[in-house]
């Protein structure tokens, strides 16, 4: 990425300033007092453990333990037993956010599919740039495979199963799952630990994740869909990163990076570099949605979409439904039987970025974007927890 003027910089310095200090991390504060030190708010939501390793003492994950497992603890003499262990990674252009955003879809896909869930947490930039983010995912991600299971909240009963470990993330954690898999799996460091422990990332799902920064974010605004017709926060004729965008990308990439950097834009990591089972989730309402779209059809071995060719369709789909059944735009699966590697492809219809999070501050009061999110959202859990499940019967 070229050196910008001086007053550009000095601006998007500016600016994530006061994101970051006046805004988001006071925030941040309040609501870590008010829910982890305090007790306030649902708990049904909470980790059960927050817990910091020595690799990176500054950054404390978030453990949640499937509900399934802590009903058996309860019992006489429970039988031993192994959970699969997903890490997650929060998104925030690498600039803002916390492992507490994803609170809410953490316990949810922890029960529903009785996984282990650990969210991982990362430094942001402008102060800590690429590729640090993704050192502190690979330090932690292996402080936390090397930890006893007693010091993760499990029970003594309890072990994880590190045949079946995944990865998931959202937007800039969507990258940094693909990053921190491919470190993972070509640092000799790295790799001859994952070999010791007798474990592996078998499975990486990016959501809406960012893949390509050599594409402007100008380019990314034509590719997505517009769709006036469905009104509110959705039928705007903008999209709403399209304005953080540059000063995310100016906060995280170094001046003179080279941008085809495989853990930066990992559109062009080799398959081999990552585990053999990829599912990449975007929406349809998103200017990233069309980068992960090539990403994956490259990684399957399709052809690969032109920039003229526009994501999606032009009609509205069905309200609350996540799959469009038939339509190879929406979602289509390859399966490579002689490599046992499989790479899953899913356009959200009708979705804008960010849309399984809580969107309630930035949508206001449009009920209808935020119950067809709530539909959508349960839905996809209930789809990846289920793919990844098929994936380890193999």
């Amino acid at each position: 990425m070229p050196l910008r003027p001086w007053s550009q910089r000095l601006k998007y310095a500016a600016t994530t300033f006061l994101l970051q200090k006046c805004m988001i991390r006071p925030m941040e504060t309040i609501l870590s007092i008010k829910g982890d030190v305090l007790g306030f708010g649902p708990a049904e939501t909470k980790p059960d453990l927050i817990k910091t390793f020595p690799a990176r003492k500054g950054l404390p994950v978030r453990i949640f333990v499937p509900s399934s497992v802590k009903s058996q603890a309860a019992g006489s003499q429970p039988e031993e037993v192994k959970v699969p262990l997903t890490c997650t990674i929060h998104g925030g252009g690498f600039v803002i956010g916390s492992p507490a955003d994803n609170d809410v879809w953490n316990r949810r896909f922890s029960d529903k599919h009785s996984h282990l869930v650990i969210a991982l947490n990362y430094r942001k930039g402008p102060d800590s740039p690429f590729p640090n983010p993704v050192d502190d995912l690979e330090a932690l991600a292996l402080a936390v495979l090397s930890a006893p299971a007693s010091e993760l909240g499990l029970p003594s009963h309890v072990k994880i199963d590190l045949s079946r470990i995944s990865v998931i993330g959202w937007s800039a954690g969507g990258n940094l799952t693909l990053a921190l898999s491919h470190r993972l799996s070509t640092s000799p460091s790295s790799s001859a630990k994952l070999s010791e422990l007798g474990a592996a990332i078998s499975s990486v799902v990016p959501i809406y994740p960012v893949v390509d920064f050599t594409i402007p974010t100008e380019a990314k605004l034509k590719l997505r869909q517009y769709k006036p017709s469905l009104g509110g926060f959705r039928g705007k004729p903008t999209d709403f990163l399209a304005g953080m965008a540059p000063i995310f990308d100016w906060a995280y990439i170094p001046a003179n990076e080279d941008l085809t950097k495989p853990e930066l834009s990992p559109y062009f990591v080799e398959k081999h570099a990552l585990p053999k089972n990829l599912f990449i989730i975007a929406c349809e309402l998103d200017m990233l949605g069309h980068e992960a779209w090539r990403f994956a059809n490259k990684i399957a071995g399709r052809k690969i979409p032109g920039l003229e060719e526009r994501i999606g369709r032009e009609e509205v789909g069905d309200p609350g439904k996540a799959v469009v059944e038939g339509d190879e735009r929406f979602g289509w699966e390859v399966t490579d039987d002689g490599e046992n590697r499989r790479v899953k492809w899913l356009l959200v219809p009708d979705t804008v970025h960010g849309f399984d999070q809580d969107l309630s501050l930035m949508v206001g009061g449009d009920k209808e974007v935020l119950e067809d999110a709530k539909l959508k959202t349960e839905e996809l859990i209930g789809v990846i927890g289920n793919w990844l499940e098929q994936g380890w019967k193999k």
